[in-house]
């Protein structure tokens, strides 16, 4: 179980805001590109689930994901996530021909085993997998107070979002410090009411 403090930020000037607030914080700055796939009657998502790969700057990693259930209330998301390193190679023959990933149910891949056995997903013909597309995210990594915080920028066909996350295993303690430092700093934010895959197929910005 994934558990994360998730705040939204209204525009680029409160997000360029708090990241010079935590700039002498920063670890790291990742480009991720998103790829999403769902059965052709949407198995996945009409079970609140998403199947996705994740590539990081310029294809140096690729991750493939699978997340179930998610719920978000008062800023706390929690969501059952699992996760599988893939060659970068393979991930982006993948998006190309989506049935490829099917091919790692009956070898390495504990994810594709779950997807054609939970999800129905079974891979009868090259249409048993559907490439979704995606979105891009820039991902700035602090560390701060104890805290593993993540400031994204998200970019979407439709627009772009901001948002801070951190994931921990006490999310109240979290969401407390990360309230009272955008407080103090005159930062504006709202609690996020849905992740990002829910925003990228919902096709607009939240209000």
């Amino acid at each position: 179980m994934e558990v994360e403090v998730k705040l939204r930020l209204p525009d680029s000037n409160a997000h360029q805001r708090l990241s010079t607030v935590l700039s002498p914080f920063h670890l790291k700055t990742h480009v991720q590109e998103n790829i999403f796939f769902d059965g052709p009657n949407s198995e996945l998502a009409t079970n609140l689930a998403a199947l996705r790969l994740r590539f990081y700057d310029l294809d140096s990693q690729c991750v493939l994901s699978l997340k179930a259930k998610p719920v978000i209330s008062n800023g706390i998301s929690r969501i059952q996530e699992d996760e599988e390193p893939l060659d970068p190679v393979i991930g982006r023959a993948s998006v190309a021909e989506p049935w490829r990933l099917l091919l790692m149910a009956d070898h390495s891949s504990q994810i594709m085993k779950r997807v054609r056995e939970e999800y129905g997903v079974v891979g009868d013909d090259n249409r048993c997998l559907v490439c979704l597309g995606g979105f891009r995210n820039v991902r700035a990594v602090y560390e701060w107070s104890g805290l593993k915080l993540e400031l994204d920028e998200t970019n979407y066909d439709f627009g772009t979002c901001y948002e801070i996350e951190c994931e921990t295993s006490e999310p109240e303690r979290a969401k407390n410090l990360l309230e009272e430092l955008l407080r103090s700093n005159g930062i504006e934010y709202s609690y996020s009411k849905a992740n990002k895959f829910a925003i990228f197929r919902a096709g607009k910005l939240p209000q």
